[in-house]
């Protein structure tokens, strides 16, 4: 696979073990990565930069446990629309687009037109989401909420990431 679409710069396992640490914590120096995978500092900023400006690696965050800041259920709901035009698709997106509750939604196939991953504080909120906003988009036929009991796996990336470092 090009990284950067020029032919011989290849996505080799040197950028997959640099991806697999910052995957396990996106603060690791340089020089901890360097040690980690074999490589030298410079070669590791090369990379990673390479890796940045080709798209590879879209931004740096922190990962929130959102029942810690009193989001503690998560709703996935599926959605049927009335119609399937490109404007009535762009508008009902837009639209979710607008919800910060709504963490992720997918156009899928099958008999739902919509996957749509939630967060909400408890089922009140549930309800006050649905009635206020989600059902105030237009279009919406048919939807089907289900509560996540247990997430038993949760990943950005099929890379593992690598085992935590130890600081020294």
């Amino acid at each position: 696979m090009d990284i950067d679409g020029k032919a011989g710069k290849k996505f080799d396992e040197h950028d997959r073990a640099i991806l697999r640490v910052l995957l396990a914590d996106s603060r690791t120096t340089l020089q901890e990565i360097g040690r980690a995978v074999g490589l030298s500092t410079t070669s590791c900023w090369n990379r990673i930069k390479r890796m940045e400006e080709s798209g590879a690696i879209q931004g740096y965050t922190v990962r929130v446990d959102l029942a810690q800041i009193g989001y503690q259920d998560t709703v996935i709901v599926q959605v049927t629309l009335e119609s399937h035009s490109e404007e009535t698709l762009y508008e009902f997106g837009r639209a979710l687009e607008s919800i910060p509750e709504i963490l992720e939604a997918f156009l899928i196939s099958g008999d739902y037109d919509y996957f749509i991953r939630i967060a909400v504080k408890d089922t009140r909120d549930y309800e006050r989401l649905l009635r206020e906003r989600l059902y105030q988009i237009p279009g919406i036929r048919h939807s089907k909420s289900s509560f996540v009991l247990r997430t038993l796996k949760k990943s950005d990336t099929p890379l593992a990431p690598a085992p935590a470092l130890t600081r020294r």
